[in-house]
């Protein structure tokens, strides 16, 4: 982004109303937030968008299991998201939600203006559907002729009337624009991805639906009333309908994005789809489609069904908002893969903000305090320090190009060199001994050589920690303001005469704080809950709502060990169903059938251990023989197998 950029527009992706928020959205939107805090502060005029993505198949389907019309679901989930958005101080400029007015009417005046430049036209579809994912797969992309690429969930074939956007049209001009933009996909490697995939060469897209009704109409001018446009479609165009377009435009002058900020799962949509729109419209393209990675927990993929979910809110509320923003800026370079666990946070906590940070902090405060009644003037550091200033500005001077480029976990990692200068410099000037020697002009200058370290870095640190800013701030007598910014980080210069003020410790040692998991209301054992299975056979009633008092004989009876799930397939014709092989360190696997298909995929089992009932009797569940049970605990929120804490040998007893 170059300096002299007057308006920048920021997006988080619109985030789809299937379910409440979790730490990949939290991620995405504090990276916009801190982007956008960084651009108001060094002067340009920003807008930052968020929302929520509320048609489609998948909503209609997930309102309906919960007895509710779609309005009304995505009502609630996307309050959801917005109080959240709130709750962490997101400085968002306009929450849409694409069941607004004005998107419906800026997406079918887009849909018409496409279709005038004989970018659309009419005929039938016939392919493999995800749901889930929204998307149609050609055959050769399926896994074993039926499955999804993306979630692994069983594809459906769909054949209807359809229209189709002209997206082969757009081949050339894309790869085009690639080429003669580097930085069009961050990080570069991504855009390595894309341009391969339009190599391969691009069909035509299927942009209607007649199948359901959620969804925004064609324009009345097509006379299509059993039509809905495709939800990739009526999405993506909400950056533009969010500024105005196709109502009253008033803030298009920020078109086009500086930065779209997406997951990796959803960049080919945005890489390729959404720039042929735009071509179509005659609008210009973003300047940076910027794509992260997945998050992670303890090095396992996250899912309900395992239990294993951040609540993004839970972890802020226990830690501080500016500790779990730190963590999530920092921990992981942008575009990589991540993985949250509360050891590393408490690591970050305590040593990169505590001891670095804080710290410091404390430093001048006590050495002002001590030594000079808490005034402090920096008109000699340059005589004393210009080398220390000389290493602190090198570092400044490279740190815009670091934001702006995706590299934020470098930016901060930046940051914190120029703290440990002025940690350095307290360890090799010693001030005690400086004023033990009657030297307190050197003193001074060594305070407020720290000092206006902690101002610089309190400037350069406020998109990433607004709060903790604002109390050092506070204790420096220091406005955080553009002006201030120019001055000190600009300009190079040096605070007036300060009056330090004491303020609590910024970030006090913290301990491990044990993060609310689910209630367990009871133990199910998967192979005896009758309201599992379909036609099951030869199977001991077994009574678990009241408690049934046993010796710790009849326990010691029951032998339970840990295996792991070699393979997963779900049985034909049960929705509830699958069939697992489970390694428990025998001469052959186990065969085991256990109804978690609503809760888990195949895809989610293989691989991960699970405790398992040895020594059952073999039983047969829809002619399927099962050789033992899976343990699982289940309440209102799912249910989630019963594994160990960490990988142990398969075969293990549990005792």
């Amino acid at each position: 982004m170059q300096e002299n950029c007057k308006n920048v527009y920021i997006t988080t992706p619109i985030y789809y109303v299937n379910d409440v928020a979790h730490i990949g959205h939290a991620y995405t939107t504090i990276i916009a937030d801190m982007l956008a805090r960084y651009s108001r502060l060094v002067g340009h005029n920003t807008f930052l968008l968020t929302g929520t993505d509320e048609h489609g198949q998948k909503i209609a389907q997930s309102a309906e299991a919960r007895g509710k019309t779609p309005k009304e679901y995505a009502d609630e989930i996307s309050g959801k998201f917005k109080a959240l958005w709130d709750d962490f101080d997101i400085t968002y400029n306009k929450f849409i939600r694409t069941t607004d007015e004005d998107h419906k009417i800026g997406v079918q005046k887009a849909f018409l203006q496409m279709h005038k430049n004989s970018d659309i036209y009419k005929g039938e579809y016939e392919g493999f559907y995800c749901v889930p994912c929204e998307t149609f797969f050609p055959e050769t992309q399926l896994v074993d002729e039926q499955f999804c690429p993306e979630c692994g969930r069983a594809t459906i074939v769909v054949k209807e009337e359809s229209y189709f956007f002209k997206l082969s049209k757009y081949e050339d001009r894309l790869l085009k624009w690639y080429e003669e933009n580097p930085d069009c996909i961050l990080p570069r490697a991504k855009k390595n991805e894309i341009v391969n995939f339009v190599k391969n060469g691009l069909k035509d897209l299927s942009i209607s639906r007649t199948s359901f009704d959620w969804g925004v109409k064609l324009p009345l001018e097509l006379n299509e009333p059993k039509h809905v446009m495709y939800v990739w479609l009526d999405a993506l165009l909400n950056y533009t309908t969010a500024l105005g377009y196709g109502t009253d435009d008033k803030n298009m002058n920020f078109w086009p994005a500086n930065i779209h900020l997406v997951g990796k799962d959803i960049l080919r949509f945005h890489a390729i789809y959404w720039p042929a729109f735009l071509m179509s419209l005659n609008l210009p393209l973003p300047k940076h489609i910027a794509a992260h990675g997945w998050w992670t927990r303890d090095g396992e993929k996250m899912s309900k069904s395992k239990g294993n979910v951040v609540n993004p809110k839970e972890v802020a509320d226990a830690y501080g908002l500016d500790a779990f923003r730190y963590f999530l800026l920092r921990e992981v370079p942008f575009g990589q893969d991540g993985d949250f666990s509360q050891k590393a946070l408490l690591d970050r906590i305590n040593s990169d903000l505590g001891n670095d940070l804080g710290n410091l902090l404390n430093r001048i405060m006590g050495m002002s305090g001590k030594y000079f009644d808490f005034n402090v003037s920096s008109k000699d550091v340059e005589k004393f320090h210009k080398k220390e200033l000389e290493e602190v500005n090198s570092i400044v001077d490279t740190l815009e190009n670091y934001i702006y480029n995706m590299q934020i976990n470098k930016y901060l990692e930046e940051i914190w060199k120029i703290l440990t200068i002025g940690n350095k410099a307290i360890n090799d000037y010693e001030p005690w001994n400086l004023i033990k020697d009657g030297k307190s002009e050197e003193a001074m200058a060594l305070v407020a050589l720290i000092t206006n370290i902690m101002a610089k870095v309190a400037l350069l640190l406020d998109s990433v920690m607004p709060h903790k800013i604002k109390d050092i701030s506070n204790c420096l007598s220091l406005e955080i303001s553009t002006e201030n910014y120019n001055k000190l980080i600009v300009n190079k210069k040096l605070l007036d005469d300060v009056k330090i003020t004491k303020i609590d410790a910024l970030f006090p040692r913290v301990e491990d704080i044990l993060l609310a998991q689910p209630e367990v209301s009871d133990i199910t054992i998967l192979q005896k809950d009758d309201s599992k299975y379909e036609g099951k056979e030869e199977l001991e009633p077994l009574d678990l709502d009241g408690i049934n008092l046993i010796t710790i004989d009849n326990f010691f009876g029951t032998t339970i060990k840990v295996g792991t799930i070699i393979d997963a397939v779900e049985v034909p014709k049960s929705s509830k169903l699958l069939k697992l092989q489970v390694d428990l360190g025998e001469n052959r696997p186990r065969q085991i059938v256990a109804g978690i298909k609503e809760f888990y995929s195949p895809n989610d089992l293989v691989g991960t251990q699970a405790c398992v009932v040895a020594n059952l009797k073999p039983a047969k569940l829809m002619g399927l023989l099962s050789e033992g049970m899976i343990l699982a605990a289940k309440d209102e929120s799912g249910l989630s197998l019963i594994r160990p804490e960490k990988p142990k040998k398969i075969g293990t007893k549990i005792s």
